[in-house]
């Protein structure tokens, strides 16, 4: 008996000691993800306030335009960074590579995001989104199709965690983009297409990664078929397009759907709403942490009670974020982006209003969907997203007013339907937390 119960105290030790030493590296490596991800963003200001200084307010609509849809359609992929890293997780679990299923995954995402971006070709769309410059279309293909090989590759390090390369890579997009930026300040070619051509450069980052990713793929072994991954991986690139479309790509949304904007107007809305999203960007690397808290608090029937308590506080504190970040860029928000981009980009005050006021929401509504994720309830998110999208389409396409107008009131009113659809999804018990509970 004694050498029984020594033997199993030892094992719970061991395994109390590798929790522990999990607990630990898996901290360090949300860390290092979420450095290289805030250095990312930093550096993708930098680019975006530069360009903005080197051109027109006009220019600066056309550029915010073709740079929404090239980052929406990225942003678009990053399911499939996730479902990747997934497969390739359980792969090195088992001591393999990645096998085939891996490779059908990015050739779905890469047909996928090609079908969209040749669609800007057909002129009627062309003309609408790029403003007659057609061939900055070229460009969002190559740099779609470079992106799916990207989040790829994203994903069979982070599932093999080979987390420093991870890092790495994603610093390696901003910081390509930043050199191509230089090179063509420093040559003096400072137009437009030069300067949509620098910024895609960021996208083929994975290329300087390619004989290390490519060593963790073996295309030989088995994978899953392609009809139940076609599905799975087509339902969750339409709900991250649908968040795509009114965060990063919502320039592009405009374009699409709203009466054709004044240019010189249409820029320094595209200015104001880059200085408005500075709370969106800064707080994304926490919803990598609001998902195992979820997790952990949604397993008893007192975790959930704690957080259904935190959301509905959270909401109520977003609303008074909210509020006082509307009034704080209608005070300042003309004057800061005079200061960053220049006297030419005169902006209103009122259009801070609503860009700041839905910026706040879309924050909050990001993180409880992050919940959502965490109680695998994939069919809430999306419907989140879509009222969100559906909400803000309907207001570009028939609210009375010019594409301006509609544009501040698309990003206030789509946010706050979608932040009282996903409240009503996360305050509803999910239906685990008692069997969890009876478990114990």
């Amino acid at each position: 008996m004694s050498t029984v119960t020594d033997n199993t105290d030892s094992t719970d030790n061991k395994a109390g000691v590798d929790g522990r030493t999990l607990a630990k590296d898996t901290g360090k490596s949300a860390g290092k993800v979420g450095l290289s991800l805030l250095i990312a963003i930093g550096l993708g200001y930098v680019l975006t306030l530069v360009i903005g200084r080197l051109l027109s307010p006009a220019d600066y609509g056309v550029f915010s335009s073709f740079w929404g849809l090239l980052m929406g359609l990225g942003s678009a992929l990053s399911p499939l960074e996730q479902e990747i890293s997934r497969q390739s997780a359980v792969a090195a679990l088992d001591g393999k590579k990645a096998g085939k299923s891996s490779i059908r995954a990015m050739t779905i995402g890469m047909v996928i995001v090609t079908a969209i971006a040749l669609l800007t070709l057909v002129p009627m769309i062309g003309d609408r989104v790029y403003s007659g410059h057609t061939e900055l279309a070229i460009i969002v293909l190559c740099g779609a199709i470079s992106f799916a090989c990207q989040f790829s590759a994203r994903g069979l390090l982070m599932g093999h965690d080979r987390i420093r390369s991870y890092s790495w890579l994603v610093i390696a997009e901003a910081v390509v983009r930043i050199a191509g930026l230089g090179a063509v300040v420093i040559a003096g070619i400072t137009g437009l297409v030069p300067l949509a051509i620098a910024a895609a450069l960021g996208s083929f980052a994975w290329l300087v990664f390619a004989r290390p990713v490519t060593q963790l793929v073996d295309p030989h072994l088995d994978g899953e078929a392609w009809r139940p991954l076609i599905g799975r991986i087509v339902l969750l690139l339409i709900g991250s397009g649908l968040a795509a479309a009114v965060i990063g790509g919502y320039p592009t949304l405009i374009k699409l759907l709203a009466p054709t904007p004044d240019e010189t107007k249409f820029g320094v809305l595209a200015a104001a709403l880059m200085v408005a999203r500075v709370p969106l960007l800064l707080l994304s690397p926490l919803q990598a942490l609001a998902v195992p808290t979820a997790v952990r608090l949604s397993s008893t029937a007192e975790g959930m009670h704690r957080l259904r308590r935190m959301l509905a506080v959270g909401t109520l504190g977003t609303l008074v974020l909210a509020a006082v970040g509307a009034l704080v860029g209608f005070l300042i928000g003309p004057w800061l982006i005079k200061l960053l981009f220049g006297a030419n980009f005169v902006a209103e005050a009122w259009w801070m209003t609503g860009l700041v006021w839905g910026t706040v929401l879309l924050t909050a509504m990001q993180l409880m969907a992050a919940v959502l994720v965490a109680r695998t309830q994939a069919n809430k998110v999306l419907l989140t997203w879509a009222s969100v999208t559906l909400t803000t389409a309907l207001i570009l396409l028939f609210f009375p007013g010019d594409a301006i107008l509609r544009a501040v009131v698309g990003l206030g009113a789509g946010p706050t339907v979608g932040l009282a659809v996903v409240l009503v999804f996360v305050l509803r018990r999910p239906g685990n937390a008692n069997a969890a509970e009876a478990s114990r």
